[in-house]
């Protein structure tokens, strides 16, 4: 199947993506055709069809109707990448579509992991279900353990499932009744259907018998779990069997309404599409689940095909800049692929290349907010699109481009306007900047600063900030992956990106950046060079030991011999196809996975026959993670085998040099940092490959601009494809003075450095909680100690370091020493609870006696002993039974690690009567290396900037953007002012009857406000006693929250603010007062008592609902999802985290496959929502029957005081603790016990709903505050957006 160089047919590559089509045509004797058109247009039905009907016409020379069939007798192949299957995702506009799950899982779907997807939105805004009606089906597998005491467990029958896996028959399954309810679902219309049985991957048995019972009775299509994504994890696998029943239908619609437009409907020409994998699959086996990114992959296969290759393997970023967002990816020889992803609230469990979607693109809206320069999220769309194009759309990126020069309207088609037929308007574009120019020196003329601010001078400080906004990614996918980013090629495609490749390349030390010369359509000619892929895998829960080798083999050979026999049936040869092994390897006890291929690790008397995939696991480890752990394990969670059949397509053809200069088309008047500046104009397809083009140049292609800027050099290889050589640039003095867009670029870098601080305690932990649920904070601190950035931004963190860093100033003065890292939990030192550790290094630089700034890292160690393990006791009353405690301790002095005395300190707890020290030494040793090491990586970054930019300088922007916050809170609170006065209270209890208590004073000219919390309650003798810095934390987050945009969240928010907490109340306790229910449960109730001060929302579950059980052998720790308050404008959603955490809860497979524990039903506990014109969201039910004696502990709140209402809503239901002993026995076990669990018990969890908002009654209340703003944000996607959201869920 190998194309000749000469085709003897036409052969098309066509990318069908949301706004155009782009079409890459090779013709008959060789000839390349290239055409782009709209994808919706009244004239012709399908884009690509009219595609291919346009090149035979013009290349037959005789007329096609479009009203006709077209003859395919010619065609050779016909490869596409389609987005249909996205938009029909996006726009919830897929097939009707019922869910079959277990019994007890209704809402398992609909719960997911718990986690909302903003956490400063306080409406809950999460994508609607795909499917619209639920059925539950009877029947019901759990894994076989060992050590099981479950009564009855011998009857139970015995399955094998697939390798190492056994599961036992709980319950049968029941088919009688499931026809009733498939024939009335069939009655309803709805044909397609997603089946979830939980443990289908290991054992798929009752999933294909409901599938055969659907087909029977007239299904047509029926997506199964176990077939759709084979792999452990009920969530993301029923989002993927969901989204495959929802859209394959949709899809295979399409293929048929094609194949309508051809005689004998293509029935003789190869179709191939692409999938979100980076491989071509055939049209009829084309699905939903594997299509998400069909049109964004061509793209990446084709500059990994040109550019790879072309720079003597040297890594690859990519970067498709569009209308509305940025792609970027990375190549190094291999594609990189995530194997789970979210795309419009849907995880997809499928291989997926790793494409990063971030929100700035040519349609990107531009912003002045409070002293900021702001690129996106929202965008201008198609209609009415930028301001420039004459349809009163917004200020854009594509404006500021066209008012500095580097768009020429001359060589745009007369598109635009209401009458589409007029040119690209640059007057319209520079009065908005005007307008905006006119904001901005208003703005700052308070601050004593400089001249008025040119269009020119805006627009280009809106550039800057957008390149700033889209080096922040790049910066993720290399540096914080130990990756250089100086040492990669920009591959630049898609239409905007050529305008700002050399300023991006730049900033990231990059030398050179790669313009293919098809670069305007490159995901169709990536779709022309990329191979056919098939793919098989199956699950396994074996060692990867010698005593799994053979069977390992075996099923890869099995597998191997799938993937071959498949390419062969579709024309491959033999040597045409190549298959690759992987194993989803695992150490023990983690759930960091890594899809490895012994690629490079040839086999050994030790390993596979396939390979040596230890060594493979433990190197990509290394460079990953920073680290092995020798003695640990490793577990295979999958075996997968990808098979490629190359077809061998080439497309280069070389050019003839020219031996005279190049021609200038003309010469412009361009924008750069140097002011305006003389640019000459030239014309791609007239440039030769002896021609060199000086910077500054344009370079004008057919569907993109490419410019050179100052400093760089652009010339055309052999191929006619644009190599530009970026210098460094003249330097750009900053001086200490305010300047907007500094301000901006300060703020992402400062941001960035907080994230790859993060990127390197996460990659060099060892522990879970750190590793795998990212529970930590890294912070940038000036040197008064102020916080200045913070990353990722969990709630209880907020702030709360700032306390502790100021503490050490104050506390050691003098002591404080360059060479010293300080660690501190102590609550009286701006502690939240014992189990946060937090590492503080202090930065001096030569001549400065005190140190410049601080860099800090907070991380959660699962035990520092105390008198239980977790270090989060129930029942604590002094806080030395809650673990080790640390005030200003010196774990480095003069550069070296003190491990003998911070073990000692660690192990201490042991010395207190009924409690231990740390269980877990290694670990907390090993987290505390990793602190220091990320505190390392900010001051690395950090020293950068200074070197950069002058210590004066950037002390001067850690100022500056802790005013930039303090105004946006400022104007927000003058807002609040106006509205409902200057006096605010409000009130609210604590389960024992504890007041927390608020008196809220604004100032509405100063737009300041006193927060005094005096009238709380007293110390308890408890653990609810929450420390100073958690209500600061809390008072953060409801700031935030009510500013409703994105701000810098530093020490500038509190500034207008002063807080008043009494000392020896429940909010700022006595130094020895117990505190481990004060991080998790008092700080909720302090959240709500500020939302009902200001009347913005409902209160929400205003609990943490915390479940530890354990015995000598295992130990888990939970904290379960409620209802949250309902708004003046939205309903509340129902069974989410709220507030002050954003746990993700394990997945029920995972939970059963490794704990002694049986997750009975997991649904939403319907009605517990107060009634309201808006409603509150719902709690849960929870069950656990446990099949082992353990200890359970809970740790809860609001099983007492119910969740109030607001303007006449009802309080939500409160909680329930119910244990259901064996013996028929219901004991309510209240809101915080340790019990003893013996197996066949179970444990019933009823958590809290939100309140509702409004009389049902009411139709609406003027006095309402405004429903605060939630920004039309584009699909965000890949791995970057994956890290941060898994963060943001803690």
């Amino acid at each position: 199947m190998a194309a000749p160089s000469v085709p003897a047919g036409f052969q098309f590559a066509i990318d069908r993506g949301g706004t155009f089509t782009d079409v890459f045509a090779r013709c008959p004797g060789g000839r390349v055709r290239v055409l782009k058109l709209l994808s919706e247009d009244p004239a012709y039905g399908d884009a690509p069809t009219e595609g291919i009907r346009r090149v035979l016409q013009e290349e037959r020379g005789v007329p096609v109707p479009r009203d006709q069939p077209l003859d395919a007798s010619g065609i050779e192949w016909i490869r596409m990448g389609t987005t249909v299957a996205t938009n029909a995702l996006l726009e919830r506009r897929g097939e009707r579509l019922a869910l079959l799950v277990t019994r007890g899982f209704r809402d398992l779907l609909h719960i997911g992991t718990q986690a909302r997807p903003r956490i400063f939105d306080l409406e809950v805004a999460v994508p609607e279900m795909l499917y619209e009606e639920v059925i539950e089906v009877d029947e019901r597998l759990i894994p076989h353990q060992p050590g099981c005491r479950l009564p009855g467990r011998e009857t139970l029958p015995l399955l094998e499932g697939s390798m190492g896996t056994s599961l036992l028959v709980q319950r049968p399954l029941e088919l009688s009744a499931l026809r009733r309810e498939l024939e009335r679902v069939l009655a309803r219309g709805i044909r397609s259907l997603a089946v979830l049985l939980l443990h289908s991957y290991a054992w798929p048995g009752h999933e294909e018998q409901v599938g055969a019972l659907a087909r029977e009775l007239g299904f047509q299509h029926v997506s199964l779990s176990s077939a759709v994504a084979g792999m452990v994890r009920a969530v993301p696998r029923g989002y993927t069997a969901c989204a495959d029943a929802y859209l394959t239908p949709c899809i295979q619609r399409y293929l048929g309404s094609f194949r309508d437009g051809f005689a004998r409907q293509l029935r003789d020409v190869p179709v191939l599409f692409m999938r979100s994998d980076g491989g071509l699959t055939p049209m009829q086996h084309f699905s939903g689940a594997r299509a998400i990114l069909s049109g964004p992959a061509g793209g990446v296969v084709g500059y990994a095909a040109t550019t790879y290759g072309h720079h003597g393997g040297q890594p690859v970023i990519g970067f498709d800049m569009g209308g509305t967002s940025t792609d970027v990816s990375r190549y190094a020889g291999e594609f990189e692929h995530v194997f789970e992803a979210t795309t419009a609230g849907v995880s997809i469990q499928a291989p997926q290349l790793d494409i990063n979607t971030v929100a700035a693109g040519g349609g990107s809206r531009l912003f002045f907010r409070s002293g900021l320069y702001v690129v996106g999220p929202e965008s201008a769309g198609a209609h009415p699109g930028p301001a420039c194009y004459r349809k009163g759309g917004p200020l854009t990126v594509t404006d500021a481009n066209l008012c500095l020069g580097r768009l020429l309207p001359e060589y745009f088609p007369r598109i635009f306007g209401p009458g589409e037929d007029q040119p690209l308007c640059r007057e319209a574009a520079a009065q908005a900047f005007r307008d905006l120019a006119t904001r901005i020196d208003a703005f700052v003329a308070g601050t004593g600063a400089r001249r008025p601010l040119s269009v020119e001078e805006v627009a280009m400080g809106f550039v800057r900030v957008a390149n700033e906004a889209m080096c922040r990614p790049i910066r993720a996918l290399t540096q914080a992956r130990g990756h250089d980013a100086a040492r990669h090629v920009l591959a630049c495609f898609g239409g905007a990106g050529g305008q700002h490749a050399c300023a991006i390349a730049r900033a990231l030390g990059m030398s050179r950046v790669f313009i293919h010369k098809y670069s305007g359509v490159l995901s169709a000619y990536g779709l022309a060079l990329a191979d056919v892929v098939h793919e098989a895998q199956a699950p396994c829960a074996l060692r990867y030991e010698p005593a799994a080798f053979a069977r390992l083999d075996g099923r890869i050979a099995a597998l191997q011999q799938e993937c071959q026999d498949a390419l062969r049936a579709q024309g491959f040869a033999g040597e045409q196809i190549r298959t690759e092994a992987f194993l989803h390897l695992r150490y023990e006890g983690t759930d960091c996975a890594l899809m490895c291929s012994a690629k490079g690790h040839p086999p050994t008397p030790d390993s596979c026959r396939a390979g040596d995939f230890l060594a493979a696991f433990t190197s990509r480890y290394l460079l990953e993670f920073g680290f092995t752990i020798p003695d640990r394990p490793v577990v295979v969670d999958d075996v997968r085998v990808r098979g490629t059949g190359s077809s061998g397509v080439s497309c280069d053809t070389p050019l003839a040099p020219s031996g005279k200069p190049a021609r200038v088309e003309t010469v412009t008047r361009c924008y750069f940092e140097e002011g305006y500046l003389e640019t000459p104009v030239f014309l791609l397809e007239e440039l030769a490959c002896d021609h060199l083009v000086p910077g500054p140049a344009i370079i004008i292609d057919k569907n993109s601009t490419i410019v050179v800027e100052p400093g760089c050099t652009a010339s055309l290889t052999r191929f006619g494809d644009v190599s530009i050589a970026v210098g460094s640039g003249p330097p750009r003095p900053v001086g200490p003075q305010l300047d907007a867009v500094q301000l901006s670029i300060f703020s992402h870098r400062f941001m960035s450095i907080a994230e790859q601080m993060g990127r390197i305690l996460q990659r060099t932990a060892i522990s879970t909680n750190i590793k795998e649920r990212l529970d930590f904070s890294c912070a940038l601190f000036g040197p008064d100690g102020g916080l200045v950035s913070n990353a990722p931004h969990i709630p209880v963190h907020l702030g709360a370091m700032q306390e502790t860093v100021q503490f050490q100033i104050r506390n050691l003065g003098e002591d404080l020493r360059e060479g010293d890292v300080i660690l501190s939990n102590h609550p009286c030192a701006g502690g939240s609870h014992l189990p946060d550790l937090t590492v503080i290094t202090p930065v001096f630089w030569p001549g400065v006696p005190k140190p410049v700034f601080f860099v800090a890292s907070r991380g959660h160690h699962a035990d520092i002993g105390g008198v239980t393990p977790g270090s989060m006791p129930p029942h604590s009353k002094a806080l030395r039974e809650e673990g080790a405690v640390f005030v200003s301790f010196k774990l480095v002095k003069d550069g070296v690690f003190q491990e003998e005395a911070v073990t000692e300190a660690l192990m201490a707890p042991g010395r207190v009567p009924g409690c231990s020290g740390t269980r877990n030494l290694p670990d907390n040793l090993s987290d505390l290396r990793a602190q220091v090491a990320a505190n390392q990586k900010g001051i690395q970054l950090v020293t950068e900037l200074i070197r950069l930019h002058g210590l004066a300088a950037v002390q001067a922007y850690m100022a500056h953007i802790q005013a930039n916050a303090e105004v946006a809170v400022r104007e927000m609170l003058k807002g609040f002012a106006a509205r409902w006065g200057t006096a605010l209270e409000a009130e609210d209890r604590m389960d024992d009857g504890s007041p927390i208590r608020l008196r809220v004073q604004v100032d509405p000219q100063e737009g300041s406000a006193v927060f005094d919390f005096s009238g709380s309650g007293p110390e308890v003798y408890g653990n609810c006693n929450a420390p100073r810095a958690i209500t600061l934390s809390a008072l953060i987050y409801c700031l935030r929250c009510m500013v409703g945009q994105d701000i810098p969240l530093n020490q500038g928010c509190l500034a207008p603010v002063r807080v008043v907490i009494p000392k020896g109340s429940i909010l700022d306790p006595s130094p020895e007062a117990a505190v481990v229910g004060g991080n998790v449960l008092t700080s909720q109730r302090v959240v709500d008592v500020i939302f009902r001060a200001f009347g913005v929302c409902a209160a929400s579950q205003g609990c943490m609902n915390n479940v530890t059980f354990g015995n000598q052998r295992v130990g888990y720790y939970e904290t379960v999802a409620g209802g949250a308050g309902a708004g003046p404008r939205w309903h509340g959603r129902a069974g989410v985290h709220t507030h002050m955490t954003n746990t993700r809860i394990t997945d029920p497979e995972i939970l059963e496959q490794r704990y002694p524990v049986v997750l009975q039903r997991f649904e939403l506990r319907r009605g517990s929502g107060g009634a309201g014109r808006c409603r509150g969201g719902d709690g849960v039910v929870r069950e656990l029957l446990f099949r082992e004696e353990l200890v359970l502990s809970v740790l809860s709140e609001r099983r007492a005081v119910r969740p109030y209402g607001l303007r006449g809503g009802s309080p939500g239901a409160p909680g329930l603790n119910l244990l259901l002993r064996r013996d028929g026995r219901t004991i309510n076990l209240g809101a915080k016990t340790s019990v003893t669990v013996e197996p066949g018990d179970v444990f019933r969890l009823q958590t809290p709903g939100g309140g509702g908002f409004g009389s049902p009654e009411d139709g609406g209340d003027p006095e309402e505050p405004p429903e605060l703003p939630a920004p039309r944000s584009f699909a965000e996607r890949g791995s970057v957006f994956e890290y941060r959201r898994a963060q943001e869920a803690v």
